[in-house]
């Protein structure tokens, strides 16, 4: 993994902040900072950086309605939430917006470089032990290195998770991935998810395959089981 990929922290407590991007920036990062949620998506039309650290609590936009924008525009941004709530639904509902993983204030800086590094591991990684992707015959034809799907035609918009979601079960047609499997494909770090947060991304990745493919169901539900890609049924 290069250590010069660029970060955007967004925080509105200067002391965090700036230990934050310090701690990364000795690391090899190239950090920016902003401190008012109303900057971020004019930033990110001039640039887009592979990682953003986003508080949760911010001046302007909050962070959930920014990762959901974020989410929408600029897919390929990996997001980590940063925040002081730690309440659970708090923490799946930032998953659930397409959030890659959260850090819980107080936190170490040698933690936030241990959860930088795994996201963009993740991002970056490709899955060899599984099966390629490229069949010219598939309904939906992944571009790895952009993380991008396509189905007819048509870009799928997929989020960072929702993408990799795909992914593992493309390269395994036909193949039943329980919840818990998928968990383990799309989260390295060992982190607690609800099962509820992988149904979640499933409804909405189906979604958007049915908009562009409204006559095929490729990805089937095995009820009490899990999930299978399955595109020649």
């Amino acid at each position: 993994m290069p250590t010069d990929a660029s970060l955007l922290i967004v925080e509105d407590e200067p002391k965090i902040a700036r230990l934050m991007s310090d701690y990364l920036q000795t690391h090899g990062f190239d950090v920016t900072t902003l401190d008012d949620g109303n900057a971020v998506m004019p930033w990110l039309e001039e640039q887009q950086p592979a990682l953003m650290l986003l508080d949760l609590m911010l001046p302007g936009q909050d962070g959930l309605t920014l990762c959901r924008s974020i989410r929408e525009r600029y897919p390929q941004i990996a997001i980590i939430m940063v925040t002081a709530k730690v309440e659970e639904v708090d923490r799946l509902l930032g998953l659930e917006l397409g959030a890659d993983d959260y850090i819980c204030k107080p936190f170490s800086p040698r933690e936030v470089v241990a959860r930088v590094k795994a996201v963009l591991r993740r991002s970056q990684a490709a899955e060899g032990a599984l099966a390629p992707t490229d069949d010219p015959a598939a309904p939906v034809h992944l571009n790895e290195d952009g993380w991008q799907a396509m189905a007819d035609g048509q870009d799928l918009g997929l989020t960072a998770v929702e993408f990799q979601l795909l992914r593992v079960m493309m390269r395994a047609p036909g193949r039943i991935f329980s919840r818990e499997q998928l968990m383990d494909h799309m989260y390295r770090d060992n982190r607690i998810v609800s099962e509820r947060t992988v149904d979640s991304h499933v409804k909405k990745l189906r979604k958007k395959i049915n908009e562009a493919l409204p006559d095929r169901e490729i990805i089937r539900s095995v009820y009490g089981v899990g999930y299978k890609y399955q595109p020649d049924e």
